[in-house]
């Protein structure tokens, strides 16, 4: 009876110290903010910038992560981060949602591919990619995580509830914005209201633009539509332009007036890097970065631009309206082809072509400025190249988000937000081959838990007869 009685007291006191266990994690596990990191990147600590967001929510967001069911496609570090922003503002909320089964909200929000990630709140939405979101590590077997940083973006331009309008320009082959919609995308999700503009119909710049989207014409502009666009940047005006090859540009009058009335000037030479890279091709440009606002994250974060068949940029000299600054530029071994027949006419592009001669220009040259007025406000970006803005190419490297920072910086956005990535190390795989797998398994199942339970056995009734 005594046995029995001790027995049943350690029983109790055994389930008490378990239920005591289980309630002090529930409790807090409720309490907002309460927690250890002891992971060696503090992938669970959030900076004071988006504790600080989250605090001063005061309207509802919600995110729709969208996957693939059992294809695992929100990656941990997403999930966790959600959770993350759930857990610290009840503002906030997230769901996952399969397009497949869900394919009438997929449509509602233009779902392209999985692993987007849509926030929400009102009518207004911004969306997010999952490969946004990883890039290179400082070393082979790391990669870095910039959850914190998009996520924290995307509710302060919620938030903000600031709209900026802008026009494309028309009427002269550029780049169209249906092959530029990832572009235009993630304008319209930083805030700004695209529309069209064809100055040869409508004779004149709506009252409410803000911006001029000039995307690689490859047709000169009328004079009276360059005066439209001059008067309009030297007044209220800005403007977004990117410079391509065309042919006959170097015939051009007026698309360079509009140039120079920004102090840039269209150097007429498609830009040659002969230094190595791993793409091995030669137009395929990857620039260096001046210091600006519009690149110093990108340089920090060692993400890199890649521009397809660049044109080469100078300034007006003497210019001091306003002053420009170069944002990418190639390296020493760089030059520009001045022979622009060469490369728009029919007969293919071969080394001879692309080698340096006489009148070539030698580098480093000048590939983007960001022009600023003398009040130091932006005024114009002007880079020479358009395709990379094109869907085929704006995924890669940091191709999108140098567009849209140096977007977001014309329109004087104070509030983009610049947390740093966090580096995770890639886990080491291990293969099992199937036998091993069956091992593991039943080892774990059965036969672990039954030795436990054969010595457990034993070891009672050894004491029971003793």
């Amino acid at each position: 009876m005594k046995n029995w009685i001790k027995g049943a007291n350690a029983t109790v006191l055994s389930l008490a110290a378990i239920g005591i266990f289980i309630l002090l994690t529930i409790f807090l596990h409720s309490l907002p903010g309460v927690q250890w990191d002891l992971t060696a990147s503090k992938k669970f600590t959030l900076s004071d910038k988006t504790i600080t967001t989250l605090k001063n929510l005061d309207q509802e967001v919600h995110a729709i992560a969208f996957t693939e069911s059992g294809q695992g496609v929100v990656y941990t570090e997403i999930k966790d981060m959600l959770d993350e922003y759930q857990k610290r503002s009840g503002k906030f909320t997230w769901e996952e949602v399969d397009p497949k089964k869900n394919p009438t909200l997929a449509q509602k929000y233009s779902i392209a591919s999985y692993g987007t990630i849509v926030f929400e709140s009102g009518e207004n939405t911004k969306s997010i990619t999952s490969t946004e979101l990883f890039g290179y590590g400082s070393e082979q077997t790391s990669y870095t995580f910039s959850g914190e940083n998009k996520f924290t973006q995307a509710l302060v331009d919620l938030t903000s509830g600031a709209k900026h309008i802008a026009y494309a320009i028309t009427g002269h082959n550029e780049l169209a914005l249906s092959d530029a919609y990832e572009f235009r995308t993630g304008l319209e999700n930083e805030g700004m209201e695209i529309k069209e503009l064809n100055l040869f119909t409508q004779a004149a710049i709506p009252e409410d633009a803000e911006t001029l989207l000039i995307l690689s014409p490859q047709k000169d502009i009328s004079e009276q539509e360059a005066q439209l666009i001059v008067d309009f940047v030297k007044n209220k005006g800005k403007l977004y332009m990117t410079v391509g090859l065309a042919q006959d540009m170097d015939k051009w009058v007026n698309w360079n007036k509009v140039l120079e009335a920004v102090g840039v000037k269209n150097q007429n030479a498609l830009v040659v890097e002969s230094s190595k890279t791993l793409s091995q091709d030669p137009l395929a440009i990857v620039p260096q970065y001046g210091y600006h606002d519009i690149v110093n994250k990108l340089s920090e974060q060692r993400s890199i631009v890649v521009m397809p068949v660049a044109m080469s940029l100078g300034q007006v000299e003497g210019f001091a309206d306003y002053t420009a600054s170069a944002i990418l530029n190639t390296t020493d071994a760089g030059y520009g082809k001045t022979d622009l027949s060469l490369f728009t006419g029919s007969s293919q592009v071969t080394q001879a072509t692309i080698a340096k001669k006489d009148g070539d220009l030698g580098g480093p040259l000048d590939l983007a400025y960001a022009i600023s007025t003398t009040e130091n406000t932006p005024k114009a970006v002007v880079i020479g190249n358009g395709l990379f803005l094109r869907d085929d190419w704006i995924a890669e490297q940091g191709n999108r988000d140098f567009a849209l920072n140096s977007a977001g910086w014309l329109n004087e956005q104070k509030e983009l937000v610049t947390i740093r990535p966090r580096e995770e190390m890639i886990p080491d795989e291990v293969y099992i081959s199937l036998p091993k797998q069956k091992m593991i398994f039943w080892g774990t199942i059965a036969v672990y838990p039954l030795v436990f339970l054969v010595f457990g056995g034993i070891v009672w009734w050894r004491r029971r007869k003793g």
